[in-house]
């Protein structure tokens, strides 16, 4: 039950920061980071965007994904009865779990499939 309502808090601060910042960032994807002795894995929920309309950067602070998810609709006779799925532009930013937060990392893989945007960072001395 507490974890239900820490993800349920969770939520509502995604959906706040959502609708009430003053910037033109207009969703937050979800993020998966898992870690080998060798390797960081960074998967990032995109269903919906295109792959090159995705943008990274990787610098020793952690990892910049910006993109823009389009609205599929439109129309002079578009009726829109719900919209959950957020659409627009995002920039997430996300530290990098390592022990020393400046050892440098190179990208080694990059795939989109399924929605999913899978990141392959390979750690180097000092990481």
């Amino acid at each position: 039950m507490w974890g239900e309502a820490l993800s349920m808090l969770e939520r509502a601060e995604r959906l706040q920061r959502q609708f009430f910042q003053h910037t033109t960032v207009a969703w937050e994807p979800p993020v998966d980071i898992t870690e080998t002795e060798e390797h960081l894995r960074v998967q990032v929920a995109l269903p919906g965007v295109r792959a090159d309309s995705i943008t990274l950067s990787v610098d020793p602070g952690g990892l910049t994904i910006s993109a823009a998810r389009a609205f599929p609709c439109t129309g002079d006779t578009l009726n829109v009865h719900r919209i959950e799925i957020p659409y627009g532009r995002f920039e997430r930013q996300i530290a990098l779990p390592l022990a020393d937060p400046y050892a440098p990392v190179e990208l080694v893989e990059k795939t989109l499939v399924d929605g999913v945007l899978t990141l392959v960072l390979k750690k180097k001395e000092g990481a």
